[in-house]
Order: structure tokens, then sequence, then C-alpha cells
């Protein structure tokens, strides 16, 4: 007898498209185009928008197959998806020599250009550590590229809402170029994110330059605004006044010891400015700056700092000293201050109690990150207060460097610390403490 019956079908076949194509958000490139053979409905799946919104482009360095064809796949991702895209990051680490460079400018002209053709939907373009300071980029391979993407962030400018172009170590005249370059249809900008930290070449005082101040006056409604302190100025402030207090809320300032920083910038600027924006919060990130001389020029008492992050390498110098940033310059931003990292060699200068009277001064302080020279104890203490609700800490990640390459007692103590304040450790804290041996 001859069976007219359908043959029976696996459960994927009625697998609401919805869930297909969440299914189809965890595959890459190449399984996605496999799976798309299966069947039309799966087909279909494949060419669904919203599976090609965000993108990651990874240029490598170094000369092989695999890194080869990711300049292929590149262009024929954007030339299949690109009218989708919303949000592009390229990344480009560790590029080692000119022709590799140069490669990448050809891709990125053909990308770029593809993109102003198709796309207008654009709001997120992130392209970090360029490093056009290097000598692997020649002037006119720089030339050709700064001037292929200044072009696309013109096309793209009217609904652009967020750019990071960390690390690009331009020039002033190549950088404002770029960032004019968001204001080129309107004569405004109306961004709101921008990260441009390390965006100038090093040793550039950005913070005396007019093409700056007349480059940055062109933004009108910046939300966060990350940058180096060599730009900081009181022009500056006063054109963030101006043009962006109804909406400024963050600034993310990095000082860095090659950047210049020896500018005045006056109290009653940050005033100002803050009285124009009051949800107006700042962080400030030091690498290698810690003399407290040096802080003081910056950290004034009127700014108002979120969060303060002082990294010094670990040098160590005799006549150098914590002592006064942290019993004369922190406490200042005490009823502000929600974020503190800590990272310094304070070998020859003994510090938990200046370290335990400035966190519980600090109202508002959520996060301690510490590594420094600290006697054990200092972690019991703390977590005894903590434990009386003297602060508020939810993080404690503390290293505690150690002179001696033996730790045996400090970890059994650390361990007897946990089980005694396990309870509060286990229930309220994102908690990590090591020793760290620095022979």
């Amino acid at each position: 007898m001859e069976d007219n019956s359908e043959p029976e079908q696996s459960s994927w076949a009625h697998l609401p498209d919805v869930c297909l194509r969440h299914v189809f958000r965890w595959l890459g490139d190449r399984d996605r185009s496999q799976a798309a053979l299966v069947c039309k409905k799966w087909s279909w799946a494949m060419y669904s928008g919203s599976l090609w919104r965000s993108r990651t482009i990874t240029f490598y360095g170094r000369p092989s197959r695999a890194h080869t064809l990711e300049f292929q796949s590149s262009l024929w991702y954007v030339k299949k998806f690109g009218k989708y895209l919303e949000h592009l990051e390229i990344k480009l680490p560790n590029p080692y020599n000119t022709a590799f460079t140069q490669k990448f400018q050809v891709t990125m002209r053909g990308l770029l250009s593809h993109l102003c053709k198709c796309n207008s939907r654009l709001v997120s373009l992130s392209i970090k550590s360029l490093e056009l300071d290097r000598l692997i980029w020649k002037n006119v391979v720089r030339a050709k590229f700064i001037k292929n993407l200044a072009t696309f962030l013109k096309r793209m400018s009217k609904h652009l809402d967020y750019l990071n172009i960390k690390g690009a170590r331009a020039t002033l005249e190549e950088g404002c170029e770029l960032l004019n370059s968001l204001s080129c249809l309107t004569s405004k900008s109306f961004i709101s994110e921008i990260n441009i930290e390390d965006f100038f070449s090093l040793h550039l005082p950005v913070y005396s330059s007019t093409l700056f101040h007349q480059t940055m006056s062109k933004f009108h409604s910046l939300v966060i605004l990350t940058f180096n302190y060599n730009c900081v100025s009181d022009e500056l402030l006063y054109i963030l006044r101006e043009h962006n207090a109804h909406s400024l809320h963050t600034l993310n300032i990095k000082c860095h010891i090659h950047d210049p920083h020896g500018q005045v910038v006056w109290g009653t600027s940050w005033a100002n400015l803050v009285k124009k924006a009051p949800k107006l919060n700042v962080n400030f990130f030091f690498e290698r700056v810690m003399k407290h001389d040096h802080l003081a020029r910056i950290l004034l008492v009127e700014i108002p700092v979120r969060s303060i992050s002082l990294r010094s390498c670990y040098f160590s110098d005799p006549d150098w000293t914590m002592r006064p940033t942290l019993t004369n310059l922190l406490p200042a931003y005490c009823h502000v201050l929600q974020k503190l990292t800590l990272e310094f060699n304070n070998d020859h200068e003994p510090l938990d109690d200046e370290l335990l009277q400035l966190i519980l001064s600090c109202k508002r302080l959520l996060f301690l990150k510490v590594w420094a020279f600290l006697s054990v104890t200092f972690m019991e203490r703390l977590l005894q207060n903590r434990a009386e609700r003297k602060c508020i800490l939810t993080t404690i990640k503390v290293r505690i460097y150690t002179a001696q390459q033996e730790t045996s007692e400090e970890d059994r103590l650390l361990c007897s610390i946990y089980r005694k304040f396990k309870y509060l450790i286990d229930s309220e804290l994102n908690y990590f403490v090591i020793t760290y041996p620095m022979v």
C-alpha cells in the first residue's frame, strides 16, 4: 500500500523567525553562511538586518593567510550588509611595517567609501590605537587615510552619536581636521559622546591652541567627553559652559607624565561650568603624575570629582611622598568621591592610618583599589569599619606589597581575616585581596 503522508519535519522547521535569528546571532560569519544553505527560511534569516547592526573588524599586524583574509572579508561584509550597520568598531593591534599600514589605508578607503554610499544609520564608530605618529605611517599614506576618514565623518555627521578615536596620536592640524569634519554640513555638531584620549601627539600643549578652541566650539550637545589634561584650559571650560552645559554629564580626563600639564586653570572656570552644568561628574586618570605640587595644580576643590586613579608605574623615589596627597588633597572630595584607585610604591613610607582615614572620610566611596605597601592588619581594620557601617564600600581590591619573598605568614593572616568577616564579604562585597612580593 502506497504511503502518501508527508515526511515528518524536524522541530527546527517550525522554529519562529525571532528565535531563529537569536540562534544566528551567536554564530560567526562562516557558520552563518553554512546555516543559510539549509533551506530558504534559514537563508532569509541570514539576511535579517538585526543580525548585522554591530560589527567589529580586526586588522592584525602580523602576516598570515587568516589575517590576509580579514582584509577581504571586511569589504565583503560592508558590500553585503553595510546598509544595516549601526555600530562599527575597527581594531588595529600591533601594526608592524609600512606595507601593512598602506594596505590598511587602501582597505579602509574602500570600506568607508562603500559605507558612505549605502549606509544612513551608523550611530557609533570606534577606531582606536592608530598611532599615526609612528614611522610605519608614511606621510602620504597618513594624509590619504585622514582625508578618507574626514570625508566619511562629514557624510555620517548627521546621525553619528558616538566617536572613539583614542590613541590616534595625530598632529594638531590633522586632529582638528577630523573633528571639524563632524560639523562641516551644519557648522555645528550634535554628537553626544567623543573619546579623544591620546588623540593628539605626545608633548603637544593643545590647551594653548586657538585652532583647537575653534574646533571644540562647534560641539553643542556633548554628554560625555574623554580627553587629556593637555587640552584643558580656561577657554575650553568656557566653551563647554556656553555650548554644552545643558547636556554635559561626564568628563573623563587623563593626565600622563609626558603630556604638558603645567598650565594654569582657575578654579572659577570650573565653578562657572559646574554652576551651569550641575549634574557634571569628572573622572581623573593620572599616569606617573604623583607629586603633590603637580597634582595640586590640577585637582582644584571646585571640580566635582567622582573618580580618581593614581598610577605611578611603581617607581621608587626617596624624595617623593604620598602622605600630603592622602591627607590634604584628596579629602577635598570627601562628599563626592565614589571611586578611588591607588597604585604606588611607598616602601619608605607607611600609610595605613592616612589611607584608612581618607576612606572613612569619603562618605560616598563605593569602589576601592589599592596596590601599595600596607600591613595585613590594615584589611582587618578596614573590614571592621565596614561592618560597623562607617563606610559604604561595595568593592575592595587590594594588592599588599611586601619586601619579603616568603609571604606564607601574611597569607595565613589574610585567610584568618577573611573567615572573621566571611558573612560580610560573601553577602555585601566584591572582595579580592592578595600579597605581592616586591623584591
